[in-house]
């Protein structure tokens, strides 16, 4: 952290259901693997969390073809869960994520109901510390982003998740291609969702104009990166209000494009209680860091002693104005 003249300190470190992150800058899935990779290039204990690669129950190959594909401001991934299995997850990676400091949270995927109940119960007598229910992947071509979009399909996966995760606090990542975010969002909270974690990658697709058919052998894509933050902003946004006002106190993990400390800043302020960066990670895999000392220079410098002040000063800038 840079220095400053009053050499100040602040308290970065959250709370989210019951589980304590000494800050709010989480690693998002798919984007740091299990941590292995970054190891050499960052210093990994400073991070508040690590989200790992989605996991399903059984290994995946992930998809054919092209995977990733760059875009005007932003990146389309087709990898399709790409993953070695959760019990080798837990026999193989577990142990050195484990020893690297940060909350380990495991991302949940699977193709049906009964993989992903099958996939929470091992999770859940594992040593993660949450569990990350991934309903909202466009990349696969069963299971993922279908049991996001409904209100009533998620929240009966969600019930029927929570039933076996029984230690865990369960995470449940929304898809921003819900008709309605706010009804699934809130029939996930029913359902037993313990936080949300919002947005996933926006599906999307490109096209090989020279051999007029689609770049991805799925033909569609999740899209990442900055292009979708200020939506991604927005969202977050729209939620915050929405649980204010329904009184339902949940925690928010807001992600989508953020690659700076204004970035991750503009969505604290706008009601989530931690961030995710995911895809700034392949472009500068210092960002995370980067952004922790962003936040905490920016709350010394606003005299601010934690980042529970940040929420208050928008809350009270949002009632004061005309709508």
């Amino acid at each position: 952290m840079s220095e400053n003249k009053y050499n100040a300190s602040a308290d970065l470190s959250v709370n989210i259901a019951g589980v304590h992150f000494r800050n709010p800058v989480i690693a998002a899935s798919g984007t740091f693997g299990f941590g292995r990779e970054y190891g050499s290039m960052m210093d990994i204990s400073t991070l508040g969390g690590i989200c790992t690669k989605g996991l399903t129950l059984t290994p995946r190959t992930g998809n054919t073809g092209v995977r990733i594909y760059e875009t005007p401001s932003g990146l389309l991934n087709s990898v399709g869960l790409e993953n070695p299995g959760i019990q080798y997850f837990i026999d193989n990676d577990l142990q050195y994520l484990r020893q690297l400091g940060p909350v380990i949270i495991a991302n949940l995927s699977g193709a049906e109901s009964g993989e992903y109940i099958k996939g929470a119960s091992l999770l859940n007598q594992s040593n993660v510390d949450m569990i990350e229910l991934n309903i909202s992947c466009p990349n696969v071509k069963a299971g993922g982003m279908a049991f996001g979009l409904d209100p009533g399909t998620a929240a009966t996966l969600v019930a029927a998740v929570k039933r076996v995760c029984t230690i865990k606090p369960l995470i449940v990542k929304l898809s921003p291609n819900a008709p309605s975010l706010p009804a699934v969002s809130l029939s996930c909270i029913k359902a037993g969702a313990d936080a949300l974690s919002l947005v996933n990658s926006f599906k999307a697709m490109s096209i090989d104009t020279v051999n007029r058919k689609p770049i991805f052998e799925n033909i569609h894509a999740g899209l990442s990166g900055p292009a979708i933050k200020p939506i991604a902003l927005n969202m977050v946004w729209e939620l915050f209000k929405i649980l204010k006002d329904s009184k339902a106190h949940i925690p928010i993990i807001g992600l989508g494009g953020i690659s700076c400390t204004n970035d991750a800043l503009e969505f604290l302020m706008a009601g989530a209680s931690a961030i995710q960066v995911g895809s700034a990670n392949f472009v500068n895999p210092n960002t995370m860091t980067e952004i922790i000392s962003g936040i905490h220079d920016y709350l010394v410098e606003n005299k601010m002693s934690n980042l529970s002040q940040i929420s208050i000063r928008v809350e009270k800038e949002d009632h004061g104005k005309n709508h």
